[in-house]
C-alpha cells in the first residue's frame, strides 16, 4: 500500500505519535506516576490503532491550562467513567466534561507537575 501511495505522487504523511517528550522536575516520580494511574510504560508505549488530533490553539487559549502551560496531551480510552473512578478512588481530582460530542466524551485532570492532561472516549461508530 505504501508504494501505491508514493507512486501517485502523493506527499510521505506521518502515521501518528511516535513519542513524547517533555521536562520534569522528578522523572522518575512523573514516569511511575503515569505507569500507576494511566497504565503507561515509561519506556515503550504500545497503543490501539486509531486517530489522533494534531491542534495549534490560539495562544490566549484557557482550554490548555495555565498560560504557561505549552501543551495538553490527550489520552484515548476504552471506558471514561471507569478511568475517571480509578483515578479519583487514587485520590486524582478530574473533571468530567457534562456534554457528549459527535466523536465522544472528555475529562481534564493535572499530572503530579500540574501538566494538563485530557481523557478521550471515542464516539460508537
Amino acid at each position: 500500500m505504501a508504494s501505491e501511495h508514493q507512486a501517485a505522487g502523493a506527499a510521505e504523511r506521518v502515521q501518528g505519535i511516535g513519542g513524547f517528550f517533555f521536562r520534569a522536575k522528578d522523572p522518575k516520580a512523573l514516569s511511575q506516576w503515569y505507569q500507576t494511574h494511566l497504565g503507561i510504560d515509561p519506556q515503550v508505549w504500545q497503543t490501539d490503532a486509531g486517530p489522533a488530533s494534531f491542534t495549534p490553539f490560539p495562544d490566549n487559549t484557557s482550554y490548555i491550562g495555565e498560560r504557561g502551560h505549552q501543551w495538553m496531551l490527550n489520552f484515548r480510552v476504552r471506558d471514561l467513567d471507569r478511568m475517571v473512578a480509578q483515578l479519583r478512588a487514587a485520590g486524582i481530582a478530574v473533571d468530567v466534561d457534562p456534554q457528549s460530542y459527535p466523536y465522544g466524551r472528555f475529562a481534564h485532570l493535572n499530572d503530579p507537575e500540574g501538566n494538563r492532561l485530557e481523557l478521550w472516549q471515542p464516539a460508537p461508530h
